[in-house]
């Protein structure tokens, strides 16, 4: 029989989810949603570094739009144990 652990999401990275469209559930693990978010980010930076390649993006502003992408995507800087940490029991 398979246990069915509830995460507690805290409210900073609920807020930071939901900006990409992302509503985690209790019983879904947090690994689960982080690497659904690296795929979204993913597939932006490489939407990002195609738009520079064709020159819709000029080289010299290329860093500020990978660095605001970046703080777009502030939970990723949590590696996968921390998710884990602050969404796992009191």
């Amino acid at each position: 029989m398979e246990s069915m652990f509830q995460w507690t999401y805290p409210d900073f990275l609920i807020e930071a989810l939901a900006r990409h469209g992302v509503a985690p559930r209790p019983e879904t693990p947090p690994r689960i949603v982080r690497t659904f978010v690296r795929d979204l980010y993913l597939f932006e930076i490489r939407k990002l570094r195609d738009r520079r390649r064709v020159g819709e993006i000029a080289k010299g502003d290329y860093v500020g739009f990978v660095v605001a992408l970046r703080k777009r995507y502030m939970p990723l800087s949590l590696t996968p144990a921390q998710w884990e940490e602050i969404c796992g029991p009191d």
